[in-house]
């Protein structure tokens, strides 16, 4: 199929494909005329990558795992996969108290701020 049938099929825009191609996470070959075209496969391929992206994963991961791909979202214990599925669980978890610890922060900024405009009476957002 040719990468505007697989846009279409995927919700995918034609450049991200390139850019999945360009990746190495998506092959394709070249007709005579230039075109890309990609094989039946291409469809849950995308679909893969686009599931990898969504829980986090980098390209350069999602290249790593894509050989392990068992389904969409389910990938086969292959050398190397639980470590870099571990390795970016601790790296999100990690953001996430960096980003909970600055909502509290900025929480008690406003709380202490709307005390201050309060006492002043000045009310000021």
């Amino acid at each position: 199929m040719l990468i505007g049938e697989l846009s279409r099929r995927t919700g995918v825009s034609e450049r991200l494909i390139r850019y999945y191609e360009d990746q190495g996470l998506l092959e394709s070959r070249r007709r005579a005329n230039g075109y890309r075209e990609y094989g039946d496969d291409a469809e849950l391929t995308v679909a893969r990558i686009r599931a990898l992206l969504a829980a986090g994963l980098p390209t350069r991961s999602i290249a790593r795992l894509l050989p392990c791909a068992a389904g969409v979202d389910a990938l086969r214990p292959c050398p190397g996969t639980l470590e870099v599925l571990h390795d970016r669980l601790e790296e999100l978890d990690r953001r996430a108290a960096e980003i909970a610890e600055a909502r509290a922060l900025l929480t008690r900024t406003i709380t202490r701020t709307e005390a201050v405009a309060a006492l002043d009476g000045d009310g000021a957002g």
